[in-house]
């Protein structure tokens, strides 16, 4: 019997594709795969694809370049989100946390739904535009 497809990894476009891997990076605490790392050497950065990876080595988000991007509108649909990545965190605390820590590395808050007893979360923008959630998420 054939086994099906796996995710490889999640790819989000980006005019500024070592910024946005920056902000993940920082966000979720992965490590560029090897031979991604950002110069250290003053250089001029070109890469127009970086991929970022887990302590364990597997792929979690690419970035490619890309010449325009239409920051999304969401919530409305003028300009659709059309995908979105859900980052769970284990208490109200870590969400309280996470949120700042985002902000504090350019995400923009769109949404406050924190209050929600059921599953609070906030969906805020990267500095690309895209829209991402937090929410205390249960395994």
């Amino acid at each position: 019997m054939a086994g099906y497809p796996r995710r490889m990894h999640t790819v989000l476009d980006a005019m500024d594709v070592r910024g946005l891997a920056e902000f993940y990076r920082e966000l979720c605490g992965w490590q560029y795969r090897p031979g991604h790392e950002a110069p250290d050497d003053g250089a001029v950065d070109d890469a127009d694809w970086l991929v970022l990876v887990d302590d364990d080595g597997r792929r979690q988000l690419a970035f490619q370049q890309v010449e325009v991007l239409p920051r999304s509108t969401w919530p409305t649909h003028d300009v659709p989100m059309q995908l979105h990545v859900d980052f769970a965190v284990p208490s109200f605390q870590e969400l309280q946390r996470h949120r700042q820590r985002a902000e504090e590395l350019g995400a923009e808050l769109l949404l406050d739904q924190s209050a929600d007893p059921d599953e609070p979360l906030y969906v805020l923008a990267d500095p690309a535009g895209h829209p991402f959630c937090l929410l205390v998420g249960h395994p």
